[in-house]
């Protein structure tokens, strides 16, 4: 098989959908040493993301979600002679191939529109339709998403896989001796609430304040909020909530943190917290269960689904029964470690290798290859 896998989104972001990407490049690898790869990455990367010989990097000039993006891109695919091309954030472009393949993490764009930029919401209003009617088939993060898919846009279910991600082998349970040089270089010590995403409405950040502040008037010398993203978009709302609740001397922002930093985070948190409105997977969640970190998760969209029975669910619009949960969590010893135990047990349930040979079997199913 000659495939392409378009990557060019993680020279631009460092959220999910990179990382879903780049791991999902290793782990096919790691899993199929046939086939022919081509992997479509920006010009501007200077070290292209080639996990193996069978991969060929293939720089493109055209970024992703520029107007013309499904016309130029075309052009630079069609010389490659792919058999499918994999588009790893959804818009493929409008020729150059023999079959596709794209992957829809969420569908935020329609569930929550106030929750995107204008110009956002048109440019995903304008292409998701005939990016699912076109592509030849879907691959879904979630049965959450592949339930929007067929609810909201009349995709056949047929049309649609589910093939869940995974938490990198990176995130795991690691010795305080690994742990405390990460948090000492960001002046903070072990037990500390985590919440990992970047700075967007959906994440329901403002809600999390609500019931941060909540937990101040209850419980004596808490600990500090740390969230840590990078900024995304109509997030203002978040730092003025932060001063007008006066929380300004418990809550950190880290905006850069490393991937590398990450797994010391999540081991030293008291407790993981994703308290969004709407995820497409919610794979910070998964992370901190890998660690051995308990996590207090929304009640909505795909976390249920993540989780299992290793989280405690809440109610996403409730701070209330958000800071109850995450009070009962963080003083509850013995529901904490059988959290732990739980959640590394679920998260072991996910692996890339999985991942990769399940998307695997779709690509042969679409070629009618054995």
């Amino acid at each position: 098989m000659r495939i392409g896998i378009d990557v060019r989104i993680a020279h631009y972001t460092r959220g999910g959908i990179r990382n879903y990407g780049l791991r999902l490049l290793r782990a096919l690898a790691r899993s199929d040493a046939e086939s022919e790869y081509h992997v479509l990455h920006s010009r501007k990367d200077r070290r292209p993301p080639v996990p193996g010989v069978n991969f060929c990097p293939v720089a493109c000039w055209t970024p992703p979600h520029h107007r013309l993006e499904r016309w130029a891109l075309g052009a630079e695919v069609v010389r490659l002679g792919l058999d499918l091309l994999h588009t790893t954030d959804f818009i493929p472009p409008a020729w150059g191939y023999r079959r596709s393949v794209i992957t829809v993490h969420d569908l935020t764009f329609l569930h929550y529109p106030q929750f995107i930029t204008a110009e956002s919401r048109a440019y995903y209003n304008r292409q998701i339709a005939g990016a699912v009617r076109r592509a030849d088939h879907i691959l879904a993060d979630s049965h959450a998403t592949q339930s929007d898919l067929i609810s909201m846009l009349n995709v056949p279910g047929e049309k649609v896989t589910v093939v869940h991600l995974a938490a990198d082998p990176a995130f795991r349970p690691m010795d305080e001796d690994q742990v405390m040089p990460v948090v000492a270089r960001y002046g903070l010590q072990p037990g500390f609430l985590l919440c990992v995403g970047t700075l967007e409405p959906r994440k329901n950040l403002p809600g999390l304040l609500e019931a941060y502040r909540l937990l101040l008037g209850v419980l004596d010398d808490f600990a500090p909020l740390v969230l840590v993203g990078g900024r995304g978009w109509l997030y203002d709302e978040i730092f003025e909530r932060v001063e007008a609740l006066r929380l300004g001397e418990r809550v950190r922002f880290l905006h850069d943190v490393p991937d590398a930093d990450l797994p010391g985070l999540y081991n030293a948190a008291g407790l993981l917290t994703t308290p969004s409105f709407y995820e497409g997977f919610g794979l910070p969640a998964l992370e901190a269960m890998a660690c051995g970190t308990p996590v207090v998760v929304s009640d909505r969209s795909s976390l249920p689904e993540i989780v299992g029975q290793a989280g405690r669910l809440v109610n996403p619009d409730d701070p209330h029964d958000l800071a109850q949960a995450l009070a009962q969590v963080l003083t509850d010893g013995s529901l904490r470690e059988r959290m732990r135990a739980l959640g590394l047990e679920r998260a072991a349930q996910f692996s890339w290798e999985r991942t990769a040979r399940e998307t695997l079997a779709v690509y042969r199913r679409v070629l009618g290859v054995g």
